[in-house]
């Protein structure tokens, strides 16, 4: 789950897909990280906290750190919630196989259409908590497709 700074969209995806993952039964792993350095090491923001908290789950001892290209051997699917995000971590990518794992997590909802997750940082709680309600139904999906083996 790969968002700017790792502390609003790809700490709560990580928890969200984290807690589809324990009730689903699956086993994988799932993490999170950004491209701005500025918050690395940082928990993630208080509103996001708030949000997942209210929902069950747990984020608060989540921090924030920078995505590397040993992410593209460590995990088989790359989520982003942008066009910048997919941009960066294409820079980084190494070849088509390390590319092929790089998809919008809101393809999971509209495939192919490439949908932006709206970074709520500068909004209100509102805007975290439509955010999460959007990751909880992409993260549905997901856990569906790994649980039926996609």
């Amino acid at each position: 789950m790969v968002c700017l700074g790792n502390i609003c969209r790809s700490p709560l995806a990580e928890g969200i897909m984290q807690h589809k993952i324990d009730s689903f039964g699956l086993e994988a792993e799932v993490d999170s990280a950004g491209f701005e350095a500025f918050h690395t090491g940082d928990a993630p923001d208080e509103r996001a906290i708030k949000v997942a908290r209210k929902n069950g789950i747990d984020i608060l001892g989540y921090r924030a750190r920078l995505f590397q290209q040993a992410d593209f051997d460590r995990f088989d699917r790359i989520y982003v919630m942008d066009n910048k995000n997919y941009s960066d971590v294409m820079q980084v990518a190494r070849n088509d196989s390390d590319r092929l794992k790089v998809d919008f997590i809101l393809n999971a909802l509209s495939p192919g259409r490439n949908d932006v997750l709206p970074d709520p940082y500068y909004g209100k709680i509102s805007d975290f908590e439509s955010v999460f309600d959007l990751l909880n139904q992409a993260a549905d999906v997901i856990a569906n497709k790994l649980q039926n083996g996609g």
